[in-house]
């Protein structure tokens, strides 16, 4: 399989939203809990807006024409971490694509990026669920570690 990863145009907002999509439905069957809202139609705008102002930058990764997943990345700053990082906020490959080395080849593109901007690291959160052993052990497999902490979210 010959995979192709480049930075997605806005052009490409319909098939990042429907991979956007398919993410939040497999996290919503995996906890039994419908912890996320998702509109099709309002998901394809803000990621063509925000791919249009450049504040949110996505790898696409395919197969020909056939998309295999993405990564999504955006800047943040903290003091913690010494200046300007980057967060992975998404990072989906289809489940026929797994386990072929698309998602390690996201996150080493995702990390020339962030070398190339001048971050000093990347960021993902997993959940600590049983559900999301797997994913914590490919982050693992890609150099991340553990550095403590759950991702909690409040509305405002």
């Amino acid at each position: 399989m010959s995979i192709h990863i480049a930075a997605a145009q806005p052009v490409d907002a319909p098939i990042i939203a429907k991979l956007v999509g398919d993410l939040l439905a497999e996290i919503v069957a995996a906890i039994k809990t419908p912890a996320f809202g998702f509109s099709l139609a309002e998901t394809e705008a803000r990621a063509r807006a925000w791919l249009e102002d450049g504040s949110y930058t996505v790898l696409l990764a395919r197969n020909g024409e056939c998309a295999a997943g993405f990564i999504a990345l955006a800047e943040c700053r903290a003091l913690y971490a010494e200046g300007r990082f980057g967060i992975i906020p998404e990072l989906y490959v289809s489940p026929d694509r797994r386990s072929q080395g698309v998602g390690g080849a996201l996150v080493n593109e995702a990390k020339r990026v962030a070398r190339s901007n001048g971050w000093a690291r990347l960021e993902v959160t997993t959940p600590p669920l049983p559900q999301f052993d797997r994913t914590l052990a490919f982050y693992e497999r890609q150099g991340f570690s553990v550095s403590g902490g759950r991702k909690m979210k409040v509305s405002v």
